[in-house]
């Protein structure tokens, strides 16, 4: 084979593989830009199931959620990790007592260790929830900025719903 063929030959490749990596780069970042994100967890407020520096994997798309979820927002300018407690419809109330009830029962939470304890704030109980509004609380309960702080979360504040954990201690 000619010297110059074999150069041809050489640059078609690398223009292939450029033009292959340039395709992966773009589709990695419509995928972590439009359909995952990533977040590092930065602080104990999801004890002891999420731990400060976890990285937090979450599915944007659904703007739905339900009780349970664990789900990255922002309230006050910062992104935060919370669980879902209430929806659109429910009636909430932190009791004197710290126990949470949703419209009329008091909920167990058997993987929470900490009693929810009612904060001075602006939010009145009972307060039912508009749709499109959710009530996130963190799992360490005491002391934590969770809607028992600055109220229901509206559904644009949700940024995802965290599906994956990678933890960065203790694997």
């Amino acid at each position: 084979m000619e010297p110059q063929i074999r150069h041809r030959a050489a640059w078609a490749d690398i223009r292939e593989f450029l033009v292959r990596a340039g395709a992966l780069a773009a589709l990695l970042v419509m995928l972590f830009g439009v359909v995952f994100g990533l977040y590092i967890q930065p602080d104990a407020a999801m004890h002891p199931h999420l731990k400060p520096g976890d990285l937090l994997l979450f599915y944007r798309l659904p703007r739905s959620c339900t009780a349970g979820e664990v789900v990255v927002f922002t309230k006050d300018g910062k992104r935060r990790t919370g669980r879902v407690a209430a929806r659109g419809g429910d009636t909430v109330e932190v009791t004197d007592a710290a126990a949470l009830v949703i419209n009329g029962s008091t909920v167990a939470e058997p993987d929470i260790y900490e009693e929810t304890p009612k904060y001075d704030s602006s939010v009145t109980y009972p307060l039912t929830l508009a749709d499109g509004e959710y009530f996130i609380l963190c799992d360490a309960r005491a002391g934590a900025r969770d809607s028992r702080w600055f109220g229901p979360v509206q559904a644009g504040e949700i940024q995802g719903r965290v599906i994956a954990v990678l933890r960065r201690n203790g694997i």
